[in-house]
């Protein structure tokens, strides 16, 4: 049995959504241990027993451990299986993180699969579903497979109920990925969700980013909803390019001024654009997965986050697959990241 120190490195959930889907991937049976031992909270939390139980499911899977606090799992997978899944995390934590843990692993099934997650939607410390859908699936498109996803109702902390579909179609055989250069610009947009907020935080923080950013007002867009649980806020970039779509976010919090909510998103999208990196720094660690399972490729970004890092210390433990990193551009931080499976 494969086992693995969940306190190594970044020490938290990735590792052991990282290794769930590893396992059921290959069928190779794990031992979890010493789970976000590091955490104000250690072991199981709401949203990664979720991911713990989705993963059983869609390969029927023997598990011991599978409760809140615990801090050791054992999962022993059997035969990956298509269909039709429904998950509820029960609180604000992420859909998307549950989805992480089984989208590979469904897309080696045989057949395709319609998944329904309940939970956080737009939540800190998780990607929302804007980057999933418009930066992460594009990916996984251009390397064959077919991800669909459809947000039917918000979910902001603390009360979560968001909604999320999932279409899911394995692809016949996967293609390498290639990101290494952006293209020509094609889009820019401001994006600013509220929920159940005064219309005038909305206006501040996209007035706000629109200065920063030295972007006309008409590149932003505020979408009002009231079809969330409770209130709730995000400031979103996003820049699509000719080969590449990023999605860069920044969250509303009780306390924190409209203007600081804009100033950090329009912080972080400076310095991505700034560094002529084609993947950013949030998008590289969910794309190592899918590549050593699929057919490898490389990507240029910036310097690699603890999540990336602790990846490719990760999947090679039970993959056949080379990771090389490799200098580009040292004023710049430039790396290619390049994956060869074996």
């Amino acid at each position: 049995m494969w086992t693995v120190d969940g306190e190594y490195g970044e020490g938290g959930g990735q590792i052991l959504r990282s290794a769930l889907a590893l396992s059921a991937a290959t069928q190779t049976p794990v031992r979890i241990e010493k789970i976000r031992a590091g955490r104000k909270k250690p072991g199981l939390m709401r949203q990664h027993l979720t991911a713990v139980q989705a993963a059983a499911r869609t390969c029927g899977a023997y598990v011991e451990g599978a409760s809140l606090g615990s801090q050791e799992v054992v999962f022993e997978p059997g035969e990956i299986h298509g269909g039709v899944y429904e998950f509820a995390v029960g609180t604000a934590g992420s859909a998307m993180l549950v989805l992480q843990t089984i989208l590979m692993p469904l897309l080696l099934a045989e057949e395709p699969s319609s998944v329904r997650i309940t939970g956080g939607t737009h939540a800190r410390n998780a990607p929302p579903f804007d980057f999933t859908e418009e930066s992460l699936a594009p990916a996984l498109r251009s390397m064959g497979a077919e991800v669909g996803l459809t947000l039917k109702k918000y979910g902001f902390f603390p009360a979560g109920g968001g909604e999320v579909e999932v279409e899911i179609k394995p692809p016949e055989q996967f293609e390498p990925l290639e990101l290494m250069a952006r293209g020509e610009w094609n889009e820019r947009e401001i994006r600013v969700i509220t929920a159940h907020l005064p219309n005038h935080v909305a206006d501040r923080e996209l007035m706000t980013a629109a200065e920063e950013l030295q972007w006309p007002l008409q590149t932003g867009k505020i979408l009002r909803t009231h079809n969330a649980h409770c209130a709730g806020n995000a400031v979103m970039i996003r820049l699509s390019f000719e080969h590449h779509q990023e999605v860069l976010t920044s969250f509303g919090a009780r306390g924190l001024p409209a203007e600081q909510v804009a100033a950090r998103v329009v912080e972080e999208t400076r310095q991505y654009l700034e560094s002529d990196a084609v993947v950013g720094e949030h998008l590289a660690d969910q794309l190592l997965l899918p590549m050593a399972l699929g057919a490898g490729g490389r990507f240029l970004t910036g310097p690699l986050s603890k999540h990336s890092e602790t990846q490719i210390w990760l999947i090679p433990q039970v993959l056949d697959v080379e990771f090389t990193v490799r200098p580009v551009d040292a004023d710049k931080e430039l790396w290619e990241v390049v994956v060869e499976p074996g």
